[in-house]
């Protein structure tokens, strides 16, 4: 089967339809052992160094990996993303545009779906039929999440880990739903985390290693992470549309902040950390999440794939810190 890439979460049902193997280039580069390695690459290319690290990172293993087709987001995602398709097309790449609409017009996004379909010549029952396999995976996901939260027997990294990777079911949805179903028989003997402190993280996955397990070794675990768990597309929705008018991630801060203020109350949230990452307009977006988040907000910013920072462990020690001094 053909392997596919994409830019950020595209409706895969239609990937899976259409027999291919879906590779989310996020999850490829920052798994990869050179993943620093591939951003030089990109810079050595000519990619500017105060240009988003995961633009790099998704160009550089691209070709590394002898990707042929991409789907790239051109709204919803990146703004860099259009001059990374020119730039992936000079290459030899075939690049596909895919857009989410701003104002989440159902018609318009029904559209962007209806041309993908004809591009890689699937039915709507067959996308219908690949939703129905995916659903019960994701349904998994969403109990691991569950158990996250709600009986503490789940650490943040291994929630980050399962969620992130349903964004393209690590290209093998019965080898991942397999993994899953192990994991969920080891969680049957595990005991409950005895926390102090429950975060929430939100903003695109850390491009920096090491943040969980350096979080719950001073006392605080993770119980949501934002967009993570938008990629297991956890609403239930039964209309592919409705689905992917529900992910929060495309769309404004206002819409994901609808969510992410439900979530922190139901999860019983003591504070957030938002991560931004370096050169992105979404740091912008902090000034919001600030004034409408009414919890002590730490605003972790990265750059490069690499572990966390000196400067970083010492910010997030002092912020935990002021949290346990507030009880």
């Amino acid at each position: 089967m053909d392997r596919v890439g994409f830019t950020t979460t595209i409706p895969l049902e239609i990937l899976i339809a259409a027999g291919k193997i879906p590779v989310d280039l996020n999850n490829v580069f920052i798994t990869s052992p050179q993943s620093h390695q591939l951003i030089e690459d990109a810079e050595i290319e000519g990619f500017p160094r105060n240009i988003c690290g995961w633009i790099k990172g998704i160009y550089a293993v691209a070709l590394k990996e002898g990707i042929r087709e991409i789907i790239a987001v051109t709204e919803g995602d990146c703004s860099n993303t259009k001059a990374l398709m020119e730039v992936l097309s000079l290459k030899g790449v075939a690049t596909v545009p895919f857009a989410y609409p701003h104002d989440r017009d159902p018609q318009t996004l029904r559209l962007e779906m209806e041309k993908l379909m004809r591009h890689f010549g699937v039915e709507r029952d067959a996308v219908y039929e690949a939703k129905e396999r995916l659903d019960v995976i994701r349904r998994k996901v969403w109990e691991i999440d569950r158990l996250t939260w709600e009986e503490n027997l789940v650490s943040g990294g291994e929630n980050h880990y399962f969620q992130v990777a349903t964004s393209d079911m690590n290209g093998d949805p019965d080898v991942f739903e397999a993994e899953i179903d192990a994991f969920l028989g080891e969680l049957k003997n595990r005991r409950p985390y005895s926390d102090q402190i429950r975060l929430a993280y939100i903003g695109v996955p850390p491009i920096v290693e090491g943040l969980y397990p350096f979080l719950e070794s001073h006392g605080a675990r993770v119980v949501f992470n934002e967009t993570q768990r938008q990629f297991s597309m956890p609403y239930g929705a039964t209309d592919l549309v409705e689905q992917y008018r529900a992910y929060t991630y495309p769309y404004d801060i206002f819409f994901r902040l609808a969510d992410i203020l439900i979530e922190l109350e139901r999860r019983r949230v003591d504070a957030v950390i938002h991560y931004v990452q370096s050169f992105c307009f979404r740091q912008i977006e902090d000034m919001i999440v600030r004034s409408k988040i009414p919890l002590p907000v730490l605003t972790l910013e990265g750059d490069k794939p690499s572990l966390l920072d000196a400067r970083s462990r010492i910010r997030i020690e002092g912020f935990l810190e002021m949290i346990e001094g507030r009880d």
